[in-house]
């Protein structure tokens, strides 16, 4: 009987979520970014984690790449994540160094811990803005992964680029890859 709830469930989530191989180049996101990507990237059409676009190399349950493109005022940072949680909501009015402390709720939200490692500023898409690093145990099976942040407010819209990953061997791995696509990223 086990097996066959545990197979229910393992349906019912996949039915949630779609996966899709992103073509290399520029890609558009949302109405006012396009990033250039290099590399098998795949989306992952996968509800909970909207707004942002989830993006990976190697599955899900390894490395992320989320994608915020346009977040606007009041609007709330992965909802549906809550687990009845207050929700985190980006503010229009939030200045650069608003941002970092947004993230670090987000990505703690499930009951990760986060430690910053590095803040300074960078310019994402030609506006002034952050790049910060991190590191980030997840809660359900310890695995310590270190991740990688850029960010920036563009007339009151929230640009971010937001990659983790196991940090021995797969964040190394796609760091430079990372680092590239927020380098050339384009916001309109």
């Amino acid at each position: 009987m086990k097996r066959y709830l545990a197979l229910l469930l393992l349906l019912a989530l996949s039915a949630c979520v779609s996966i899709k191989k992103v073509e290399q180049g520029e890609n558009r996101v949302g109405e006012r970014m396009s990033v250039n990507l290099v590399g098998p990237w795949n989306h992952l059409d996968f509800p909970a984690i909207r707004p942002a676009q989830l993006w990976t190399m190697e599955g899900r349950s390894v490395d992320e790449f989320l994608i915020y493109s346009g977040i606007r005022d009041g609007q709330a940072m992965h909802p549906e994540m809550g687990g009845g949680k207050e929700n985190i909501r980006f503010r229009s009015a939030m200045q650069t160094e608003d941002l970092l402390p947004m993230f670090e709720a987000v990505l703690s939200r499930e009951g990760a811990t986060f430690k910053l490692l590095k803040l300074e500023p960078y310019r994402l898409g030609g506006r002034p803005g952050i790049r910060f690093e991190y590191e980030r145990i997840r809660k359900q099976d310890n695995v310590i992964q270190r991740g990688l942040g850029f960010a920036a407010v563009d007339r009151g819209e929230l640009f971010a680029l937001v990659y983790h990953a196991p940090r021995l061997t797969f964040f190394p791995r796609h760091q430079a890859t990372v680092e590239g696509i927020a380098r050339d990223a384009q916001i309109y």
